[in-house]
């Protein structure tokens, strides 16, 4: 059973992935193929990181923020059955590599390069990095609560869209101010929160 399940998150996550990079590709292909490799046209590339330290102490305090933020807040609005990683819930350590797949791959992955490397650079390169650092979380936002609508009420979905789109906008300037640019942080930071979430889950902590 776990093996079949580990599979089709495998399948699922993979699909996202190109759903999500398929527009990306497509812009990629018609504007940019001459000039640089998709992959680092997204921002995978080495982080240039100058004060390694500063850099750390910001990614896991950002980290520990969204965390406290999230179990702290979301359960007032959000019955925990409704969000993604109820699918891990009470099920331990033998969905562990299904919650990596989830974390790591199917939302961290598919979302970190549409989001930040696609349309924050892109909207960076035409109106400068702040108003696109804002719109990207702003869309980021909007996604998750959109996701979220049925299950809330209006305040829920507000506060949905203003954690997960400060969530966007530090992921965002962390990349672009911090790491020369490179996703690869920003991918981390997302697949690890989501992670640390779902190990909650996992043990019926949330």
């Amino acid at each position: 059973m776990i093996k079949i399940n580990t599979i089709s998150s495998l399948f699922n996550a993979l699909l996202q992935v190109v759903i999500f990079s398929l527009v990306p590709f497509i812009w990629w292909l018609v504007t940019a193929r001459e000039k640089e490799n998709f992959l680092h046209w997204l921002g995978f590339k080495k982080p240039l990181i100058t004060n390694k330290k500063q850099f750390f102490t910001l990614f896991l305090g950002s980290i520990v923020l969204f965390f406290l933020l999230t179990i702290i807040i979301l359960p007032k609005f959000i019955d925990s059955a409704n969000l993604a990683i109820s699918q891990f819930s009470g099920k331990g350590k033998a969905v562990l590599l299904p919650a990596l797949i989830y974390s790591f791959i199917q939302t961290g992955l598919s979302e970190e390069i549409l989001f930040r490397g696609f349309i924050n650079k892109r909207l960076s390169a035409k109106f400068g990095f702040t108003i696109a650092n804002f719109s990207q979380a702003l869309l980021f936002g909007l996604l998750h609560g959109l996701i979220f609508y049925t299950f809330v009420g209006l305040w829920g979905i507000i506060i949905i869209i203003t954690i997960t789109g400060c969530v966007g906008w530090i992921i965002g300037w962390i990349n672009e101010q911090r790491a020369g640019g490179s996703i690869i942080p920003g991918w981390l930071f997302h697949a690890s929160s989501n992670l640390l979430m779902s190990i909650l889950a996992m043990f019926n902590l949330i």
